[in-house]
């Protein structure tokens, strides 16, 4: 930090309550307990389970005890609740008729989740899809016939298509997203048998009708916009148990978030947290920040958490093997649960001290205009938000306009205004994040220039 911003620290520190040091511990030993509670070998065994119903199209079969998505939501919701009596475990279903090309006949689409009650109203979500798909099977002699394998095997039509009529078809789904499954199953017991209490309600969901276009999600993130339910994040994990890519590069050292922009919104500040607080608890594992709402030119169910009004970021592998991906070979084999374990400490971490934390502060007045002006010299920087409930401190951020990241932070004490002498609202973005008791501190509400309206000109 410069000398500028020393100068100005030491001022500012010497001016305001400090808080105590239990106010700012970096380390909560609860949360490293629950990061080292993760077990590689039931998410394993969880994916092994969930290849072995031979499918879970979500138009597959619903009454049969042993194949299909009715099975598989059923084993689902037995999981969730044989993991504590805490887990308040529920389907949550809706009929819906036939439409378009993907959905061809009447269907019920079931989630399974299993609510963690907190003290507080907002809730914090992790999600995957339970459901798979597969491109056609051909048998041997006409794949080979149109270009596809070797004499004595089943392979994948070699022109990519997909029988959605045919929901019967094999679908292991074992990383997509049998890994996404597992990970919320497993941070369930987790979170359920740890005995800790958390300011936020925690949701673990799975999801069904990912691949006929994310209607289970959308019809969820409907619902719950429509009943005003408030969901400070979604972790929506897809695909995280592969490390050796279609092109032989190997990466189990990393995972990608994907957050939508733009730059300062709800979405990226959860990206953001998840990194810094990751580097805490799971070191040796790093967290790529990517600025897209999803890989190039696809989706995933945050997305339709993010059209409802919701933050949330789509956690996925750094390595894909297209080959694996909706096909027979999508096995448990290929999954590495070592990887897969590293990627749940990384959700585990963030969604602990998230939910630990306050809620994130309102900077905003009751019109949705930012409460940042330049009073009061007309030079300064005044920041100005609501208070959250259970904050102790709050911590001020602010970075010089064309970098992604917060570059200087002070925290300020419990008040809900602040004033940073000759810095300019113009060449700086600013933030705010509330601090609880316990230190853990929420995600950054990012105060966001509002666009200008265009105005129209008269033409005679």
């Amino acid at each position: 930090m410069g000398a500028r911003w020393a100068c100005f620290s030491l001022i500012t520190v010497l001016a305001l309550p400090v808080p105590s040091a239990a106010q700012l511990a970096d380390i909560d030993p609860r949360v490293a307990e629950l990061v080292a509670s993760v077990s590689e070998t039931r998410l394993q065994a969880t994916v092994e389970a969930l290849q072995g119903f031979h499918t879970r199209n979500t138009l597959s079969r619903q009454d049969d005890a042993r194949q299909g998505i009715g099975a598989a939501a059923t084993w689902i919701h037995a999981q969730f609740t044989a993991a504590s009596p805490r887990l308040q475990v529920a389907f949550d279903d809706y009929e819906i008729p036939k439409q378009g090309d993907r959905i061809v006949r009447d269907t019920r689409v079931r989630n399974v989740m299993a609510t963690l009650p907190g003290t507080s109203a907002r809730r914090i979500y992790v999600s995957g899809h339970y459901d798979s798909l597969a491109r056609i099977v051909r048998p041997a002699a006409a794949a080979t016939a149109a270009g596809g394998g070797a004499a004595g095997q089943r392979v994948a039509d070699a022109t990519g298509g997909f029988d959605w009529g045919n929901a019967d078809n094999l679908a292991p789904g074992a990383n997509d997203d049998g890994s996404g499954t597992a990970l919320v199953i497993e941070l369930a017991r987790v979170f359920a048998q740890s005995g800790l209490e958390f300011d936020a309600t925690l949701v673990f969901i799975a999801l069904a009708g990912e691949e006929q276009g994310l209607v289970g999600a959308k019809l969820h993130a409907q619902k719950a916009a429509a009943d005003r339910i408030r969901i400070d994040g979604v972790f929506n994990n897809d695909m995280v148990g592969n490390t050796v890519g279609g092109n032989g590069i190997v990466d189990a050292e990393s995972v990608r978030v994907f957050a939508e922009g733009p730059e300062d919104s709800a979405s990226r500040a959860m990206a953001r947290y998840i990194r810094r607080i990751a580097a805490r608890y799971v070191p040796s594992h790093t967290v790529r920040l990517i600025a897209r709402h999803d890989r190039f030119g696809r989706g995933g169910d945050h997305t339709a958490f993010n059209q409802n009004g919701f933050a949330g970021v789509r956690i996925t592998e750094s390595n894909e093997n297209y080959a694996r991906q909706h096909t027979v070979d999508d096995t448990a084999d290929a999954v590495d649960a070592a990887y897969m374990a590293r990627n749940a400490r990384v959700n585990v971490a963030a969604m602990a001290t998230m939910a630990m934390a306050p809620g994130a502060p309102q900077v905003t007045d009751d019109r949705g205009r930012p409460q940042l002006g330049r009073q009061p010299s007309g030079y300064d920087a005044r920041l100005q938000w609501k208070a959250s409930d259970g904050a102790v401190a709050y911590r001020v951020y602010w970075r010089e306009a064309w970098t992604p990241d917060w570059q200087y932070d002070v925290v300020v004490g419990n008040v809900t205004t602040f004033v940073l002498p000759n810095v300019s609202i113009d060449d700086y973005v600013f933030g705010v994040s509330a601090i609880g008791p316990g230190g853990h501190e929420s995600v950054v509400s990012a105060y966001v220039n509002p666009p200008r309206a265009e105005q129209a000109i008269t033409v005679k």
